[in-house]
């Protein structure tokens, strides 16, 4: 959406999913809640032109596994609508380098020297924040205000339409937002969350990574390169 309020450019096939959403009440009011920010001289975060960055480098019908992520980074160049994902030049946050370090772990990937995730999203990987927006320095200043709505029916949509997904839900939060999903039609890897206050509670050595490409390729789907570029 734009600060004009007007829905942005969204991948077709996402926009077949969820075109009525942006008429509901819900919406409206999320749509006028972030023009008026912007124009109180609040800065949000991401840009407008990357908040459904996630839909639109992963398309409803090429999703293979979903990351949930909670809401966007809240620092200056940091969120681009893509979940624990960062542009390339900007240092990498403490969330994603425990990632790393259990690709490393999991399966011998090497840190790159960057935390942009867009290849993952490439092939498949939607890196979806539960709350696609944020203030800048106000950490989760945007729950509530809608966001959540609208990717229960992301998720929705994905569990009842598609088959043989893998959903991976890091922490409490986004452990809530899957218990919507059917068991018996996706695969659900659950764990504590990356942050350095948790990622020994067991997200080390949770082998989702493996995992999920184990289930894709049993279900005659193409495994996941998690090895990214050492430079963007």
């Amino acid at each position: 959406m734009t600060d004009d309020s007007r829905p942005i450019s969204l991948e077709p096939s996402w926009r077949a999913v969820l075109e009525g959403e942006f008429s509901k009440p819900y919406m409206v009011t999320l749509q006028a809640y972030l023009l008026e920010q912007r124009s109180a001289g609040r800065v949000v975060f991401p840009p407008a032109a990357e908040i459904f960055s996630a839909l639109n480098l992963t398309p409803f019908e090429s999703a293979k596994v979903v990351i949930l992520g909670q809401d966007p980074y809240h620092g200056e160049g940091q969120a681009h609508g893509l979940c624990f994902s960062v542009k390339s030049g900007v240092r990498v946050p403490p969330s994603l380098r425990n990632i790393f370090k259990e690709l490393h772990a999991d399966l011998g990937c090497t840190a790159p020297a960057h935390g942009n995730l867009e290849s993952w999203a490439k092939q498949g990987v939607l890196l979806l924040n539960c709350v696609f927006t944020v203030e800048s320095a106000q950490a989760a200043s945007h729950k509530g205000i809608g966001w959540e709505q609208f990717t229960d029916k992301i998720v929705e949509s994905l569990n009842i339409q598609r088959q043989h997904l893998v959903f991976i839900l890091w922490g409490s939060h986004a452990q809530k937002k899957g218990a919507m999903i059917d068991r018996s039609r996706h695969l659900v890897l659950s764990s504590p969350h990356p942050s350095p206050l948790s990622a020994s509670r067991g997200f080390f050595g949770n082998h989702h990574f493996s995992t999920a490409n184990t289930y894709l390729a049993q279900h005659e789907s193409k495994s996941i390169n998690w090895q990214l570029e050492a430079t963007v």
